[in-house]
């Protein structure tokens, strides 16, 4: 069993491999070029758009990892069925059960590859990414309206509920254009902060530069007609809202590791903020290895195909239609649960659930009738 292990492994392994680089080379070139039309403005120069299309490859081999699995074990097991070795192995002893057995194994080792890079390379390349662009362009602007944040804090005078915007960053990833509207317990805005610059520091201490601030009077302070403002060149401003939730409110969702999603959206969600995005994506994201497996087993049937039912080529064209069926069905998943107010982690695993319910009704029909 050693040696059967050792020979489908390593094909498969090897046949996933080239599928990878296949499609990762197709894609740093369509990033390249696409990086292209910036050169020559703002200093960009070809290193630049290489750069950029490097800095976006282990994002692209996360996405594609499931497809790459599928395609490359399809291949592997059709090119040994239509060359009657896998015909010899289960006369050897390779048995439908031990057969998924050992396929789920290397499924789980592909599964945890797909987390590491996951949460760990993609992640702090894609905020390279981010930060090179920023440099490069000299800023970087959130979204039409900015990033929006909501903080809570007792005062003297009761609770206080803030609601903070953040325009964009600079070059140098120092926030900018912020404006802060302070709200008492009644609802009414007492305070607006306005401010060209501000940094986090690691306590929730906001550094604010060049603050404008206008303060409303309170109805104890029924005398005072007029609106007061403040300028101040720089000013302390004590915040609940931390470095990270910052940055994960700032910067691009596939920049963010597993751990920061969950933590983001349940500050979110203590905030009374919509979370269910961020529920859904942190989901997507912690079942998207689980999909390797899955792949793994959709993969299998074909091995149990006879030669006469197909060529090579025609298995693998399947394999790349169902995997990215899979892609448009988990994509597609997400949006209707979010429309439909679904629960995050049905939304998340409804699409993995009905392709590893396909491969076994398949692999069950084609042991038990072919």
């Amino acid at each position: 069993m050693r040696t059967i292990r050792r020979l489908l492994y390593r094909d498969i392994v090897s046949s996933v491999v080239f599928v990878a680089l296949a499609f990762l080379s197709l894609f740093f070139f369509i990033d390249f070029v696409d990086e292209l039309d910036g050169v020559g403005r703002r200093g960009r120069t070809v290193w630049h758009a290489v750069a950029m299309a490097l800095y976006e490859v282990p994002g692209h081999l996360y996405e594609l990892a499931p497809i790459a699995v599928l395609i490359g074990t399809i291949y592997s097991l059709a090119r040994m069925a239509q060359a009657s070795e896998y015909t010899i192995l289960r006369t050897g002893g390779l048995g439908p059960g031990r057969a998924l057995s050992l396929l789920a194994v290397l499924g789980v080792m592909f599964g945890l590859l797909t987390f590491v890079i996951g949460d760990y390379v993609a992640p702090a390349s894609e905020r390279q990414a981010v930060l090179l662009k920023a440099r490069l362009s000299g800023g970087m602007t959130v979204g039409g309206a900015g990033a929006w944040m909501k903080d809570r804090r007792n005062g003297s005078d009761g609770a206080h509920s803030f609601s903070v915007n953040v325009a964009g960053t600079n070059a140098a990833g120092v926030l900018q254009g912020i404006r802060i509207f302070d709200f008492d317990a009644d609802g009414r805005l007492v305070q607006r902060i306005a401010a060209a610059r501000a940094m986090v520091d690691a306590d929730g201490t906001w550094t604010l530069t060049d603050a404008n601030v206008d303060h409303w009077p309170s109805e104890q302070q029924a005398g005072v007609a007029a609106v007061v403002s403040t300028r101040a060149a720089s000013m302390q401003w004590p915040s609940t809202l931390s470095a990270e939730v910052v940055a994960a409110a700032v910067l691009p969702l596939n920049t963010m590791t597993t751990l920061e999603l969950w933590r983001y959206s349940r500050h979110l969600s203590d905030q009374d903020q919509a979370a269910q995005r961020h529920e859904i994506r942190f989901w997507k994201k912690a079942l998207y290895p689980l999909a390797c497996l899955v792949m793994v087993a959709l993969a299998l049937p074909f091995a149990y195909m006879h030669a006469r039912a197909g060529s090579v080529s025609i298995k693998v064209f399947g394999g790349i239609m169902l995997g990215i069926s899979f892609v448009l069905l988990n994509n597609l998943a997400g949006h209707i649960g979010l429309l439909r107010d679904w629960t995050p982690w049905i939304a998340a695993a409804v699409p993995s659930l009905l392709y590893l319910l396909l491969s076994l009704g398949a692999f069950a029909w084609l042991v038990r009738y072919r």
